[in-house]
């Protein structure tokens, strides 16, 4: 990932002088940001500082009052069917697993591909079964979101996005809501995603998947992109007092 405008190659993500209010709070500052693909890039900082809002503008779950985010060098629609076309390029995995309760999972990851991506029940199937392995919950194929735990419901999360085929994915502290004993399964997963080289977004208090995964660190506070750098420039000499006085605090526990 580089500052936007440094590059001359087009990345997956721009966001150029983004900004978005809530009301009267300022909670998106001139954000200007450029991903390319294969990227993974985890943005951390203190709680309020416009991390998940970041995360949720660039499928417009939030929409931004001023500036402009592209994909793929497309401009993020305002609504509509170019919306939902984009929309489904981008896979979004929640800290709330937004499981269907009354479907099975099998039928919770074949439903995209079925509905918005046209393919056949048996391909979309055959699909979701190998997802499913992948991420470690093949033999739950049949049940209820309510008969897995956490973790393993986290794990159909990600299958669900990745059956879409996304070009970009993006986490929103996916491990938040999860006993501390599933969090590593649910982390070994998008590893995983990570090494074969999908472009990840991940919003997190991870401080290790950060390390262990991540070509980038974003760090946030008030709305603002204090500095970026790769994991060990950033965990070892980061450039803000701010992200010393943070790291400083959260990596002493």
């Amino acid at each position: 990932m580089v500052v936007a405008g440094a590059s001359t190659a087009q990345p997956l993500v721009r966001l150029s002088g983004v900004n978005k209010w809530f009301g009267d709070l300022h909670v998106l500052r001139d954000i200007d940001l450029s991903i390319d693909r294969g990227d993974v890039v985890v943005v951390i900082g203190p709680s309020g500082s416009g991390k998940s809002t970041l995360c949720r503008a660039i499928n417009r779950l939030e929409p931004i009052q001023r500036g402009e985010i592209t994909i793929d060098g497309e401009r993020l629609p305002d609504e509509g069917r170019a919306l939902a076309r984009l929309r489904s390029d981008v896979g979004m995995v929640f800290q709330s697993f937004n499981l269907f309760a009354h479907k099975t999972i099998l039928d919770n990851v074949t439903l995209g591909p079925v509905k918005v991506r046209r393919r056949s029940r048996a391909d979309a199937e055959q699909r979701a079964r190998e997802l499913l392995d992948r991420v470690g919950v093949a033999a739950q194929a049949d049940k209820y979101p309510a008969q897995l735990s956490g973790g393993q419901q986290q794990r159909v999360a990600i299958a669900r996005a990745l059956a879409m085929d996304p070009k970009l994915m993006l986490f929103d502290e996916p491990t938040s809501a999860l006993d501390p004993e599933m969090i590593s399964e649910v982390l070994d997963v998008m590893v995983s995603l990570a090494r074969d080289g999908m472009t990840m977004i991940v919003v997190t208090h991870e401080m290790g998947f950060a390390r262990r995964a991540a070509n980038e660190v974003v760090f946030m506070e008030d709305g603002r992109v204090l500095e970026t750098a790769d994991p060990d420039t950033f965990f070892t000499s980061p450039s803000s007092e701010r992200a010393k006085d943070f790291l400083s605090k959260i990596l002493s526990h």
